[in-house]
């Protein structure tokens, strides 16, 4: 009986990581409203993170980990989902390529870093990379595109 219960209970977990999906970019704009109202940014940061400059400062730390909490990308017990962040943020690179370069960034945190900590260093990382070249990208053309049709 007790073996029946452990695999239900695997089963149950099993789903709950099979059924992610990445977010669109509507859920994403509301969670990024959402965490800004829980970690309050300065006008100063903002504009600084609208140039992909992002201070190592707390309050960009607890954003960051907060949208990405949200998206269900990274855990405080295990850091970040390689898979989930190559298939959220690949953009047109071929998933296993964006999976290698994920699990590259991605550490289990030997060092005990508070976990907003833990999370900046991954973003930052992510953000170096190709992958980080290509969102950023992504969001310049986006941002081009809507200051044209005003």
């Amino acid at each position: 009986m007790k073996a029946f219960y452990i695999l239900a209970i695997l089963a149950v977990v099993s789903s709950a990581f099979a059924d992610w999906n990445p977010k669109t970019a509507s859920e994403i704009k509301e969670i990024r409203v959402e965490c800004v109202k829980e970690h309050p940014l300065t006008e100063d940061v903002i504009a600084k993170m609208k140039q992909f400059d992002y201070p190592d400062v707390e309050s960009v730390r607890k954003y960051l980990l907060c949208t990405a909490t949200k998206m269900d990308i990274f855990c405080e017990h295990e850091g970040y989902h390689p898979d989930r962040v190559a298939k959220q943020f690949r953009m047109d690179l071929d998933e296993s390529e964006a999976l290698t370069i994920v699990e590259g960034c991605v550490d289990k945190n030997e060092q005990g870093s508070p976990v907003d900590v833990w999370a900046f260093r991954g973003h930052q990382c992510i953000m170096r990379s190709k992958i980080g070249d290509k969102v950023k990208a992504y969001i310049k053309k986006r941002l081009e595109e809507a200051s044209k049709s005003k």
